[in-house]
Formats: C-alpha cells, sequence, structure tokens
C-alpha cells in the first residue's frame, strides 16, 4: 500500500479531509522517529512495538578467501508484532 492509498482510505473512514489526513501522518512519523532517535521504543496500539536494539561488534569470515574482517557495533530498529497479529497471519 503506497502512502497516498493510506491517506484515501483513512480519509474514506474518518470523514477526514485528506490535507488533514497527510498532516497527522507527517506529524506522527516525525514523533515516531523522534523517539526511536532518543532509543525510546514506540508501542503502535493492535500492531506491536517498534524499538532500537544494540548490535554488537562482530568478526565475519570471507567463505571463499577467509579473511577475516570485524563488522562494528551499530544501532538497528526492529518491529516485534503483537501475538494477536501473529494468529491473524497464521489463519490465512
Amino acid at each position: 500500500m503506497l502512502t497516498k492509498d493510506l491517506i484515501n482510505n483513512i480519509a474514506e473512514a474518518t470523514s477526514l479531509t485528506k490535507r488533514h489526513v497527510s498532516d497527522l501522518l507527517s506529524v506522527t512519523n516525525q514523533v515516531i522517529i523522534e523517539s526511536l532517535m532518543s532509543d525510546k521504543a514506540v508501542s503502535l496500539h493492535g500492531l506491536g512495538t517498534l524499538e532500537v536494539k544494540q548490535k554488537n561488534e562482530r568478526v565475519i569470515v570471507h567463505p571463499v578467501t577467509g579473511a577475516r574482517n570485524t563488522v562494528p557495533a551499530k544501532k538497528q530498529i526492529s518491529f516485534r508484532p503483537l501475538a494477536t497479529l501473529k494468529e491473524e497471519f497464521k489463519k490465512q
């Protein structure tokens, strides 16, 4: 689904204007980004949780040459869906 489709669907379901929905979506995205940038988890009701996880430094080995390289530590965004959402997908 594209952003414009999401905006259209929300506008139809709530009888808000597309402009209002677009503004709300932009503000929502900005708030989520700011929360994740400050290492705060974001819980999305009915969907799951977005959170920042710290990945440790690790050593990888090239399968052909055997050369060893170090992958530096980094932060990564992960999504943990709710159990009810997982169950809905299992039903399909």
